[in-house]
C-alpha cells in the first residue's frame, strides 16, 4: 500500500443521503431524501428501498465521466469546444482539469452512497425476521456488485486508489491507496463474496428488480479484473460460468441491441436504466446523451433535439471496419455527415464506399455537416422515432449498455490464446458467435491479435475497453496514430490536483 498523507476526509460524502425510491419497472423514480433516523427498519416490506437507492446512485453518472473514460482510444477522438477533453485525447495531462476531478468525486461519492445503502440494509437485517435474512443477504451482495465497478472504472484510470468499504471511510483513507494489481485482486476476490447470495438467473429475469445484478454480473466484474491482472486462467474460468450456463445470447439485431429494443436483453449483464415512464410529461431519469450526439441534425420526427458533438468515431477505425468489410457493425457504431464521407473518400483506396454509408440513418435521422465533427457515434444514438411523444432530448430515456455478453465471449476466446483452458467452447466458437451475429464468416485457428481486431470491431466506443485491451498488452503503437505520440509513461492520469492537495503523496 502507498501511503498518503490525510487531510481531507471522505467521511463528509456519508452525509450525502440515499435516495428514497418506490419500486417500480424501473430502478430510477424520482428520488426524494431520506432521513436515516426517521426510517422504520422494522418494517422490512421497505428493505428494497437503499438497494433502489444504490442503483440509482450507480445510474446517475456526469456526462463527462464515459467520454473521459473512453476518449483516449484509437476508436475515439475528442470533438467541440471542450479543451481538456481534446488534450486528453491527444495525451496532454493537467492535474487541474475538471473533468478528472469530477470523476474521482463523483465514482467516489457513489461508492459511498452504495456503500451506506448496504448500511441501512443491515439496519433492516438486524429487526428482520429469519425468513427475511436470505433476502437482506442478497441486496447487500448487489450493492458490492455496484462497488466493484466503480472501483474497477477508477483503477484502470488511475492505477492506485483507495478501497472504499464503509460510508464513513475514514480509516480506510488513513491507510493509503490499494495498487491497481490489489484494487483487481480485491474486485476478484469481492465477487466470489457476493456470487453465492445473487439470483442465479439473467438480469432481466429478475421480478424484485428488473435488470439488476445477479450472479452472472459478478462473474464478469470477475473476469474483468483478473484480464486485467492477466490472470487468464481466471478469465476463462468465470467467463466461462457465464458461457456455460447457457443463459445468454447475443441479441439477433445488432443495430437495435443498443436502441429501445436491445434494452434488458438476453445479451445485457449490466444496464443502466432510464425511463421517461412512457409518458411525454412529468418525471423523468435520463443520462445526458448530448456530448455524443452530432451538433447538427434533421431528425425524422419533428423537434427532436441534436447534440454537442464531443465524442467522435475516428477514421482510423472507420478505415478498419471497411478493410473488414463490416456492414453492420460499422453502420451501427457511425453516425456520418456528407462532410465525413467525402473526408474518407479522399484517401484513393476508399474512393468507392458501401452504399449503407449515408448521411441519413435507416430510421430516417439526416446527420447534417457542422464544425465540430466529421462522424458521431452510432451506439450512443436513439433514432428519433424511438423517443417517447413529447419528449425532445437527445436519446431520452435510452439505457446505457455497462457489460454485454459479446465481451464475455471475446474476453474468454482472447484468455484461451493466452494459454488458458476452457470447456465453454472453443476460442473459435466464441469469436465466430459474434462474427456470425455481424454477417461475417467463420475464421479457424484463432490467434490473440485476431481476438483483438474482434474486440476492436464489436466493441469499439464503448467504455474505453479498446484503450484499456492496448494498455493491458503495451500495445501503444496503436495509439500513435493521427498525429498523436503515446508512450508507456502516458498510460494512467494524474491525480486530480484538488485531491494531491487535499491528500499528498509521502516517498
Amino acid at each position: 500500500m502507498k501511503n498518503l498523507k490525510n487531510k481531507f476526509s471522505l467521511s463528509v460524502l456519508s452525509l450525502i443521503l440515499i435516495s428514497f425510491l418506490s419500486c417500480s419497472d424501473k430502478l430510477d423514480i424520482k428520488a426524494g431524501q431520506v432521513n436515516t433516523s426517521d426510517v422504520d427498519y422494522s418494517d422490512t416490506d421497505q428493505m428494497i428501498q437503499p438497494l433502489i437507492g444504490a442503483y440509482n446512485a450507480f445510474a446517475t453518472r456526469g456526462w463527462e465521466e464515459y467520454l473521459l473514460m473512453a476518449v483516449r482510444g484509437d476508436d475515439v477522438n475528442a470533438g467541440g469546444d471542450q479543451v481538456p477533453l481534446q488534450d486528453t485525447d491527444n495525451y496532454i495531462y493537467s492535474p487541474d482539469n475538471w473533468m478528472y476531478n469530477s470523476l474521482w468525486n463523483l465514482h467516489y461519492a457513489d461508492i459511498v452512497s452504495v456503500n451506506n445503502a448496504a448500511s441501512l440494509i443491515e439496519n433492516y437485517k438486524e429487526l428482520a425476521d429469519p425468513s427475511d435474512y436470505d433476502r437482506a443477504d442478497q441486496y447487500i451482495a448487489e450493492t458490492k456488485v455496484l462497488r466493484a465497478w466503480l472501483h474497477f472504472n477508477l483503477s484502470r484510470l488511475w492505477g492506485s486508489i483507495f478501497i472504499i468499504n464503509t460510508a464513513i471511510p475514514d480509516n480506510e483513507i488513513e491507510a493509503g491507496v490499494a495498487t491497481k494489481d490489489e484494487v483487481m485482486q480485491y474486485i476478484s476476490d469481492l465477487m466470489d463474496e457476493a456470487m453465492p447470495y445473487l439470483p442465479d438467473m439473467r438480469p432481466n429475469e429478475r421480478q424484485d428488480v428488473p435488470g439488476g445484478v445477479t450472479k452472472y454480473t459478478a462473474l464478469a466484474l470477475k473476469a474483468m479484473a483478473n484480464q486485467e491482472l492477466k490472470n487468464y486462467q481466471g478469465v476463462a474460468d468465470a467467463a466461462g460460468a457465464i458461457i456455460a450456463s447457457g443463459k445468454f445470447s447475443l441479441f439477433p439485431d445488432f443495430y437495435e441491441e443498443f436502441k429501445k429494443p436491445g434494452e434488458l436483453s438476453d445479451e445485457n449483464l449490466l444496464e443502466m436504466q432510464y425511463s421517461d415512464y412512457n409518458s411525454g410529461t412529468g418525471d423523468t431519469f435520463y443520462h445526458l446523451y448530448a456530448p455524443f450526439g452530432p451538433a447538427k441534425y434533421t431528425p425524422a420526427r419533428a423537434n427532436a433535439e441534436g447534440g454537442w458533438g464531443f465524442y467522435e468515431p475516428s477514421l482510423k477505425y472507420i478505415k478498419f471496419m471497411l478493410d473488414r468489410n463490416e456492414t453492420v457493425r460499422l453502420e451501427t457504431s457511425v453516425l456520418f455527415t456528407n462532410q465525413g464521407i467525402a473526408e474518407i473518400q479522399s484517401d484513393p483506396n476508399y474512393a468507392t464506399l458501401p452504399s449503407f454509408i449515408s448521411n441519413t440513418t435507416r430510421d430516417g435521422d439526416v446527420i447534417e455537416d457542422n464544425v465540430r465533427t466529421l462522424f458521431s457515434s452510432g451506439k450512443h444514438y436513439l433514432p428519433s422515432i424511438q423517443l417517447t411523444a413529447g419528449r425532445n432530448n437527445y436519446g431520452a430515456g435510452k439505457n446505457n449498455i455497462c457489460i454485454r455478453y459479446a465481451e464475455i465471449l471475446l474476453m474468454y476466446a482472447e484468455a484461451l490464446t493466452h494459454g488458458a483452458t476452457g470447456s465453454a467452447m472453443t476460442a473459435d466458437q466464441a469469436v465466430n458467435a459474434v462474427r456470425q451475429r455481424a454477417g461475417l464468416l467463420p475464421i479457424s485457428g484463432v490467434t490473440t491479435q485476431d481476438v483483438l481486431n474482434e474486440k476492436f470491431a464489436e466493441l469499439g466506443l464503448e467504455w474505453g475497453i479498446r484503450y484499456f485491451d492496448l494498455i493491458r498488452l503495451g500495445d501503444y503503437n496503436e495509439l500513435s496514430y493521427d498525429g498523436r505520440t503515446f508512450s508507456a509513461d502516458k498510460a494512467m492520469l494524474p491525480y486530480p490536483q484538488a485531491q494531491v492537495d487535499a491528500l499528498p503523496l509521502e516517498n
